[in-house]
């Protein structure tokens, strides 16, 4: 079924947007959830927190034109909050390996004056991603959306792995020097 037509069905709050919802992407949003979790039951029990978070914000939202990045964006948070949960005194090892490779080019959020400015660091991030070609955009946005090992980006671009580690490398300084440029302190 298309997206708009499981959108429509989610505003009539037909229980079978769910069902076509689940059906359509509910194996690449495991996926999601398991490659952050690590643990099966944990990402099936964020797939059905991500229908339960769709049905309650369709409506008003209306993503027809990106409805998988929509839930996307819901499982990767119900997953890295799961984790923060389950691993309260001990850190996710993976999770930690991608928060240090960001860490050098991205300030940290300490108070809510520091989130008002992480929503305008992320749309500064947005712009940043737009100036790079397609295979960059899709390589950092692999590592460090979807959380891919540099292993699965180079098989899914046809690439070596060293290729990645350099594409990604040189982007974070990049994303460094664009914002240094745009007035952030690192």
């Amino acid at each position: 079924m298309e997206d708009d037509k499981i959108i429509q069905l989610y505003f009539h709050r037909d229980e079978n947007a769910i069902q076509q919802t689940a059906d359509k992407y509910g194996a690449r949003l495991r996926a999601i959830s398991y490659r952050i979790t690590g643990d099966r039951e944990t990402s099936e029990e964020c797939e059905n927190d991500t229908y339960l978070e769709a049905w309650k914000r369709i409506p008003p939202s209306e993503p027809k034109d990106y409805f998988f990045a929509f839930l996307a964006k819901i499982t990767r948070a119900c997953s890295i909050d799961r984790c923060r949960e389950r691993t309260r005194l001990k850190r996710n090892s993976y999770v930690v390996e991608l928060t240090d490779e960001l860490e050098t080019c991205i300030p940290a959020v300490n108070d809510v004056a520091d989130e008002v400015e992480a929503k305008l660091l992320g749309e500064a991030i947005s712009r940043f991603l737009y100036t790079l070609s397609d295979e960059k955009q899709v390589t950092f946005i692999r590592r460090y959306f979807y959380m891919d090992t540099v292993a699965e980006i180079s098989e899914r671009l046809l690439i070596s792995d060293s290729k990645v580690k350099t594409t990604l490398f040189r982007i974070r300084k990049e994303l460094r020097d664009y914002l240094i440029k745009e007035g952030y302190s690192l």
